[in-house]
């Protein structure tokens, strides 16, 4: 995984999903510190990454939060970690980690399942722009 900057973490996610393009979009425009680098689970860096970790993505309805040489978190610990390294406000959903994790992800579940039939699905990838090309791996 030489391809990814000490300190960096990335966040794979469904890149056909309407609603994780969305959230990837707003993650973008949050993160102030520069944190975040972004990969579809259906590119060819997200498979490399799935395999390093050993995740099965045909087993895992999920996004994914990987920090390299630390940890990986997948459904609501990805997005409840994501949310609290955004900083500010958002730093307030660690509230819900007092939850445990599966009754947490009853409604992750619950929604992603969901997600293509109340946001819909594209037929492929977002193309970041220009701007945008170094956020993401591919």
């Amino acid at each position: 995984m030489g391809e990814i900057s000490e300190g960096k973490q990335v966040i794979l996610f469904d890149g056909l999903c309407n609603l994780c393009n969305g959230a990837v979009t707003k993650i973008i425009r949050l993160d102030k510190k520069n944190v975040f680098l972004f990969c579809s689970l259906q590119s060819e860096a997200g498979k490399k990454i799935l395999s390093h970790i050993k995740v099965d993505a045909s087993k895992i309805d999920s996004i994914i939060l990987y920090e390299p040489g630390i940890a990986y978190h997948i459904k609501s610990s990805a997005a409840l970690e994501i949310m609290n390294t955004l900083g500010g406000i958002w730093k307030l959903s660690k509230i819900f980690l007092i939850l445990p994790t599966p009754i947490r992800n009853l409604l992750y579940d619950f929604i992603a399942k969901n997600r293509y039939r109340w946001f819909g699905k594209k037929e492929q990838c977002m193309i970041p722009t220009p701007e945008l090309k170094s956020k993401f791996l591919s």
